[in-house]
């Protein structure tokens, strides 16, 4: 279940402040239906993503009312500075007048690798490539920052796309991808490139059957 999903009758968002040792903001909790419901917060958990680690958060147990259309806040203030480098989102496991599932709170922190480690600066292929149904993607830059890379492509003509990293062979865990299928604009966020990383491999696929590409940017 996702953050705001109306399509639950409580929906969760997460809102915070990251500070240099911890997360402190709170959960919010808001009834989507025209009926009142009992709400029972079993856990909460930071979740990285990509990284198969699942921490505790100190998060009481409680039993809430929540009203049609309204919020309720639940506070919580999470340490991060024994957390690996990476991204991570934050869940809680709600009984829902007797139903239990775990919600996403929909936002994301990331917890920095040392700096020392990551490439940095841009890298433009222009490369093309033909997905085998007359699609063609071009692959223009990828912006390496900090805590992310971004990947700039478009696809023509205009279609839906989707895209799988690799690093040295090694996944990269993909953030965010957003294709623009009416411009054929294309721009994939994904986990930080280290700079002992030599090759970044794409593989790219459209909507019909055997449309797929593979492109290898060798990085300087």
């Amino acid at each position: 279940m996702g953050a705001g999903d109306l399509t639950d009758p409580v929906s969760v968002r997460a809102r915070f402040e990251r500070f240099p040792a911890t997360v402190k903001g709170a959960f919010i909790l808001r009834g989507e239906d025209a009926d009142p419901h009992q709400v029972v917060l079993r856990e909460a958990n930071v979740v990285g993503i990509g990284l198969g680690v699942t921490r505790p958060m100190p998060v009481a147990s409680a039993t809430l009312d929540v009203a049609p259309h309204r919020d309720v806040f639940v506070p919580f203030e999470m340490p991060v500075s024994e957390l690996e480098p990476g991204w991570y989102t934050m869940t809680c496991d709600l009984e829902v007048d007797g139903t239990l599932g775990t919600h996403d709170g929909g936002r994301r922190f990331s917890v920095p690798w040392p700096r020392s480690t990551i490439r940095r600066g841009q890298v433009r292929p222009d490369r093309n490539a033909e997905l085998g149904d007359g699609t063609k993607v071009l692959v223009e830059q990828v912006d390496c920052a900090g805590d992310s890379i971004k990947l700039h492509l478009r696809v023509d003509p205009p279609g839906p796309l989707s895209v799988k990293l690799a690093a040295d062979g090694a996944r990269l865990e993909v953030l965010e991808a957003e294709v623009d299928e009416t411009s054929g604009r294309a721009r994939i966020t994904a986990y930080p490139l280290l700079r002992t990383v030599t090759t970044l491999r794409i593989e790219m696929r459209g909507a019909a059957k055997g449309a797929e590409a593979t492109v290898e940017v060798e990085l300087p």
